[in-house]
């Protein structure tokens, strides 16, 4: 017994000073994280943009001996996943870098699986709406988008209820909202702004929207919008190239982010973003950054987000680099936004509050469900 009992104090004094030893990391600074990280000799993340490749080669070089590896895994997918590993006992990821935060607040957050970590040495340079409850790197879009070399003179559309006449009917695309969560919130946006539709449906067509047993101006435009043969696909690159793709005539509009505009020149796209559609051409939000609540490499783990938050450069250094483009917008307030980007005041999208979204998230997607 005694033996028994000795043996689980020890246990008990490992875990409790395991923990004091992750918590005092917080307040450590990279150089301070460093040596630490590197006996750790390593580091998972999952991100939800592929994007992740680029901050691996990047991390690795300014950190030798820390191998970085990356999963590209839609924020839907990471979700499921880190729910799953979590019932099953196990913690694969140290960081997790997800969009989809109505979702990642209940499931992940509050569950436990996951916690907040903000480095100390942007925790002055991030507004506080941006620290809390998660740290976010850069707010994000899902924003209706259009071909601005078939449209030279700007988009072919200024309504959102444009996209419901006839004249649009099978061209308008967007990736399934039941397959990607972050499409979920634009169509659960669009219900919560139903004050805002029904003022642009009015002004739009010169008279009171007629709901016709819909619950909303919002819901009454989703119902139209699907009524219109809305295609839906299977991911944001394949929305890029219906809309953005060279040499089209009549090309379609759809919804997709705004950054990806950076890839115009490399696949031949020609994406620019409707900021001038009423009510609004979509919206942003927060790509959030996290530890895993017992990561297994915790030194390298807040190395990563430190280093996803930029360096002391005026535009961030490598590990801002991929992230900093016309149409993300990061969140640290000493980095002047990019040039070719809309300014953020200027930028039209409606800023999602992820509490509210939360809200009502599961009944718009029933009503998309029917829809299909």
């Amino acid at each position: 017994m005694f033996k028994k009992a000795t043996c689980f104090g020890a246990i008990g004094i490992l875990l409790s000073a395991a923990a004091f030893a992750d918590d005092h990391m917080d307040s450590m600074s990279a150089e301070e994280l460093l040596p630490l990280a590197q006996e750790e000799g390593a580091v998972i993340v999952y991100s939800f943009t592929s994007r992740i490749g680029k901050v691996e080669a990047a991390f690795e070089k300014a950190y030798p001996g820390i191998d970085l590896q990356g999963f590209d895994i839609s924020s839907t997918e990471q979700i499921a996943r880190l729910t799953a590993e979590a019932q099953a006992g196990v913690t694969n990821a140290d960081v997790i870098y997800v969009s989809d935060t109505p979702v990642v607040l209940k499931a992940l957050l509050e569950t436990g699986i996951i916690a907040s970590y903000v480095p100390p040495r942007v925790a002055d340079r991030v507004p506080a709406e941006f620290q809390s409850p998660l740290l976010a790197q850069r707010l994000s879009t899902k924003v209706l988008m259009y071909n601005e070399e078939a449209n030279p003179n700007g988009a072919p559309i200024d309504s959102l209820w444009d996209l419901t006449r006839e004249e649009w009917a099978g061209r308008v695309v967007m990736v399934d909202p039941l397959q990607r969560g972050d499409y979920l919130d634009l169509m659960t946006e669009i219900v919560l702004r139903s004050d805002e539709m029904a003022a642009a449906y009015e002004a739009e067509f010169g008279q009171p929207i007629d709901l016709d047993g819909a619950a909303s101006a919002g819901e009454r435009f989703i119902i139209d919008l699907f009524a219109n043969d809305v295609i839906l696909v299977g991911s944001t690159d394949d929305v890029n190239a219906a809309v953005g793709a060279l040499g089209q005539e009549n090309p379609p509009v759809g919804f997709t982010s705004y950054s990806d505009r950076r890839d115009n020149e490399d696949e031949g796209w020609a994406l620019q973003v409707a900021n001038d559609v009423a009510p609004a051409p979509g919206i942003i939000f927060p790509a959030v950054v996290a530890l895993a609540a017992k990561p297994n490499n915790p030194a390298a783990a807040r190395l990563v987000i430190d280093f996803l938050m930029g360096d002391e450069t005026e535009t961030g250094g490598p590990g801002l680099a991929p992230f900093y483009v016309a149409g993300d917008y990061v969140t640290r307030t000493d980095i002047p936004p990019h040039p070719d980007a809309v300014p953020l005041d200027a930028f039209t999208a409606w800023r999602i509050a992820p509490a509210e979204t939360a809200k009502i998230r599961a009944e718009i997607g029933d009503l998309v469900l029917t829809l299909q």
